[in-house]
């Protein structure tokens, strides 16, 4: 599970990314048994030179330090770290990768911005990466790289489409389990079952009323109807 912190890191970067200029995905498993690297980046150039750049984001020195492989295959590698972490491992920091420092927005700044802000901080470069050659297949990371994109495109057409994914037999499912985990009787807004059956119940109360106001005004028209026939008169002085 990422942390809050790897979150806004992530999002910042992304942003980051797209005005350089770069396509950017999340986690792309890297070709030749390379690991994973966190954040991939694919950049065309004016003379059509094509640039890769790997980052890594860490939070923690225990993150920075653990026993992960660091997918640094890329023709332009980075750390992405906040400033306290850094000044913590500046010196075990190789020294063909860069560090971007993430810093984020003063929240007072951010409720006086004139638009919402596209991430929640923003990146400085406190050492430039060096350049290397590609460490794996150009065209099996372009493969790879695509993939991801793909995955990401997918995820966010499941989430437009919302629950028409899924049966009722998935979903009656999922409701069952989640009403068994973590159900506090003396919170009960906090249950989804509670939650969602007070939301049904307002919705046929609604439903009923409307159709009862909507009868009430058709009965009172065919009283007015039986009136008028009743006592002609009636009708000419209405």
């Amino acid at each position: 599970m990422k942390t809050k912190l790897t979150l806004q890191l992530e999002s910042t970067l992304y942003q980051f990314c797209l005005e350089q200029g770069a396509y950017v995905v999340e986690e792309v498993a890297m070709p030749a048994d390379q690991g994973i690297v966190d954040t991939l980046s694919y950049q065309q150039l004016a003379n059509g030179e094509v640039q890769w750049r790997c980052y890594e984001l860490k939070v923690t020195k225990a993150d920075f330090h653990s026993q992960a492989k660091l997918s640094f295959i890329g023709h332009y590698n980075y750390f992405v770290l906040p400033q306290k972490l850094y000044e913590q491992v500046a010196t075990e920091i190789p020294s063909k990768v860069g560090v971007l420092i993430y810093r984020a927005f003063d929240q007072e700044a951010v409720a006086l911005a004139p638009q919402t802000l596209r991430a929640p901080g923003f990146l400085t470069v406190a050492k430039k990466a060096q350049y290397q050659e590609l460490q794996v297949d150009e065209q099996e990371l372009t493969s790879h790289f695509i993939s991801s994109l793909f995955r990401e495109v997918d995820k966010a057409k499941r989430v437009a489409k919302g629950l028409q994914l899924y049966s009722d037999d998935q979903l009656y499912k999922e409701l069952r389990k989640r009403s068994q985990v973590g159900y506090d009787v003396y919170q009960p807004e906090a249950n989804l079952f509670d939650r969602f059956n007070e939301e049904l119940e307002n919705q046929k109360l609604t439903a009923l009323q409307e159709e009862l106001d909507a009868r009430n005004a058709e009965y009172q028209a065919l009283q007015l109807q039986y009136r008028q026939l009743q006592h002609p008169d009636l009708g000419a002085q209405l």
